[in-house]
């Protein structure tokens, strides 16, 4: 596995990869950080995927759009896992989800029952921050509750994409999704 750090508007980045795809990206400090260890993984800055991965960063932070499906991405997690993630993706930028609605995107293609706190889980072990825009999920009371990064990141991001926060706030402790 390689490694590559990116600086970033909000914090330095921490990149993974199997040497072909995007594993992983990790805001430094976030929760839930790298499962590998950074002695683990072999530093290598100029591989191509992470160059595709930097470029569609710098757009990103300059306030373009840049297609998610630019990037090769590969996150690893369970099929639940990557099911919810393959929903983030497809949340459009400036644009903002319930974690609610995502379970209720889930239950319609299963068919079975699924709660918005086992998708809380799943949004919070997102390994591509950022890219895969797990940001863009709020409670359904308008809560800016469960992002990794923490609050202040995630509203950063939201502001940046010119979401409408005025119906959004920061939840209390103990609030539910």
């Amino acid at each position: 596995m390689y490694s590559s750090c990116f600086a970033s508007p909000v914090g330095r980045l921490l990149l993974v990869s199997d040497g072909n795809n995007l594993n992983g990206l990790w805001i430094d400090k976030q929760k839930y950080y790298a499962p590998l260890p950074p002695a683990k993984l072999t530093k290598h800055d100029d591989l191509p995927v992470f160059i595709q991965t930097r470029n569609w960063l710098n757009k990103y932070f300059r306030g373009e759009k840049p297609e998610i499906s630019a990037l090769p991405l590969a996150p690893r997690g369970s099929e639940f896992r990557q099911q919810v993630w393959r929903i983030l993706r497809q949340i459009p930028y400036g644009q903002t989800t319930t974690y609610g609605e995502i379970a209720q995107i889930i239950a319609s293609r299963t068919g079975k029952k699924m709660s918005a706190q086992a998708v809380g889980g799943a949004v919070g072990h997102n390994p591509i921050s950022i890219i895969i825009p797990c940001h863009r999920v709020v409670g359904s009371s308008g809560s800016l509750t469960g992002y990794a990064g923490g609050l202040d990141i995630k509203i950063k991001l939201l502001t940046m994409e010119g979401v409408d926060m005025t119906h959004l706030f920061r939840p209390r402790k103990g609030t539910a999704l």
